[in-house]
C-alpha cells in the first residue's frame, strides 16, 4: 500500500467531505499512531465542522484512564487486540461525545513484536459506539515511518467505506 504524503491529503479530503455531507463528528483514539490520523483530518480548511478530538493515549495507562478500556482487558489481550480497539471506539465517543471513532492500535516498531504479534501488526476500529463497531488487523511491510503511514491510510479508508454504508 502505497502511503505517501499525496494519498494521505486525499484520503482525509475525501473523509473529511464525507463528514461534512452527512453532518457527523469524529474523534480519534491512536496509540502507534500518534496523532497522525487526526493531523491528516485537521489539515482540512473547515474541519472543526467536523472533528471533535483526538486523543493520543499510547501507554496502557492512558487508555485506561481516559477512554476507559478496562485493566483486564488489556491484561488478557494486550494493547494491540481486536478488543480494546472496540473499548476506544466506545471510550472515544463517550469521552468526547462524537458521533464516530476510529482506534488504532499497532506495533510500528522497530521493536517490540513478538511471534504472535510481529512488527506491523496494526488493529484498527471505527463506529459509533459498542453496538455498532467494525474491526479490521493488518500486518504492514516496512520501517516504523512506513508501518505508520501505511496505517494511517487504512484508517481513513476504512471511515470512508464504514460511511458510505451507512
Amino acid at each position: 500500500m502505497q502511503a505517501s504524503d499525496r494519498a494521505l491529503c486525499e484520503a482525509g479530503e475525501q473523509l473529511g467531505k464525507l463528514l461534512e455531507q452527512q453532518g457527523w463528528t469524529i474523534a480519534t483514539a491512536e496509540s502507534c499512531t500518534g496523532g497522525w490520523v487526526a493531523k491528516v483530518l485537521t489539515d482540512r480548511a473547515g474541519s472543526s465542522g467536523y472533528f471533535m478530538a483526538g486523543l493520543v493515549t499510547y501507554s496502557n495507562d492512558a487508555k485506561q484512564a481516559i477512554l476507559g478500556v478496562s485493566e483486564p482487558m488489556l491484561a488478557e489481550h494486550g494493547a494491540v487486540s481486536e478488543p480494546v480497539v472496540r473499548q476506544m471506539v466506545a471510550g472515544a465517543v463517550q469521552a468526547v461525545g462524537s458521533q464516530l471513532a476510529v482506534a488504532v492500535s499497532g506495533i510500528a516498531g522497530p521493536g517490540g513484536g513478538s511471534q504472535e504479534k510481529p512488527v506491523g501488526t496494526v488493529w484498527f476500529a471505527w463506529g459509533t459506539g459498542p453496538s455498532n463497531t467494525e474491526t479490521r488487523v493488518q500486518c504492514f511491510a516496512g520501517d516504523r515511518d512506513q508501518v505508520r503511514r501505511q496505517s494511517v491510510l487504512y484508517a481513513l479508508q476504512g471511515v470512508t467505506a464504514f460511511l458510505e454504508k451507512l
